[in-house]
């Protein structure tokens, strides 16, 4: 147990117990039992003897949560934090600038290791989920939380899995039961972590919304957690959004960035017309209106036919498009 009036790293300690319990949501409890049983966390203590705990622990405490929300033993995932530190594998303060420097690559080249991990626990994860084996994929992306940021595993596992699942339905490989069971798999994963995700800025939102008569939101998702890892405050429609009702939302909360996605050309095409709905943000451009998805990528056309900005082609493009946006729009971060 670590008591040294220190504190760890260098870092100043900010937090008492209570608001790191509330920070992380793990129980006071456990926090005091892990630091006797483990040495984690590692805490400094005040003149009366209470803990303090900096920014950076703070970090390490959420990414073990989140491995032992996985499914992982604390034990397993203390050392396999441990593991990824010796090796200066694993981001973890400031959690936004690391978690958005991880974007700067592609999924092809995120590590050596990752690659080929990935690749096979991609396969292991799909044979699981068309099995509905739901303990071996616990148990697949427990293993793979160990080994891999959470950035690295939702663009080269949880994505590659929406899109094989999709089209192993369009095949007829998998019956549409199994299809909704494997998404609906992968979709609680994302609202798990994002649970866990970080403090949000205060500062107006990011709207996501599919478009009219859009109900793949996989893309979404995904989108959606990784804004909220880089801290930035998001407000989730989900699927198929009447683009009446969005302007009407829009209206009443005031969001810096409004985000439209469409898979399909017909859902694509509906898209084309949110300036009739939105009509100051297309003369103003703000708040900015930003589209994307699946379908832009096949029939780049689609691009020009609409209005608004393009997100990009892939997840990396647009996160650093919102992100950049999103500082720009909050100079003071």
């Amino acid at each position: 147990m670590n008591k040294s009036p220190l504190p760890p790293e260098g870092e100043a300690p900010l937090y008492n117990i209570g608001v790191v319990s509330r920070m992380t949501g793990i129980p006071e409890n456990n926090l005091r039992i892990w630091e006797r049983r483990y040495g984690f966390p590692r805490s400094a203590r005040t003149p009366g003897g209470h803990r303090l705990y900096s920014e950076e622990e703070v970090q390490r405490l959420k990414w073990v949560k989140q491995r032992v929300d996985g499914g992982m033993q604390i034990s397993q995932a203390i050392k396999a934090l441990e593991h990824m530190e010796n090796e200066g594998r694993l981001p973890i303060a400031p959690i936004q600038r690391a978690a958005y420097s991880s974007f700067q690559t592609t999924p092809q080249s995120i590590n050596i290791s990752s690659e080929g991990l990935l690749e096979s626990y991609l396969e292991a994860l799909l044979s699981a989920l068309y099995e509905h084996n739901i303990e071996a994929a616990n148990m697949i992306i427990g293993e793979v939380l160990a080994v891999n940021t959470l950035e690295h595993i939702i663009i080269g596992l949880i994505s590659p899995a929406f899109r094989e699942i999709g089209e192993a339905w369009l095949r007829g490989d998998i019956s549409v039961a199994t299809e909704h069971f494997a998404t609906n798999y992968l979709r609680q994963r994302l609202l798990l972590w994002q649970q866990n995700a970080p403090m949000a800025y205060p500062v107006a939102p990011i709207l996501l919304c599919a478009a009219p008569d859009e109900w793949h939101e996989g893309g979404l998702l995904i989108l959606n957690l990784l804004l909220r890892q880089l801290r930035w405050p998001t407000v989730y429609l989900g699927q198929a959004v009447p683009l009446d009702e969005m302007a009407r939302f829009v209206a009443d909360t005031s969001p810096a960035i409004v985000v439209i996605t469409a898979m399909t050309e017909p859902t694509a095409n509906e898209l084309v017309g949110w300036p009739q709905h939105l009509g100051s943000a297309a003369q103003s451009g703000n708040p900015i209106v930003a589209f994307g998805g699946w379908i832009y990528t096949q029939k780049p056309e689609l691009v020009n036919q609409t209005p608004g900005v393009y997100l990009g082609d892939t997840y990396h493009e647009a996160i650093q498009k919102l992100d950049t946006w999103m500082r720009e729009i909050n100079p003071m971060l």
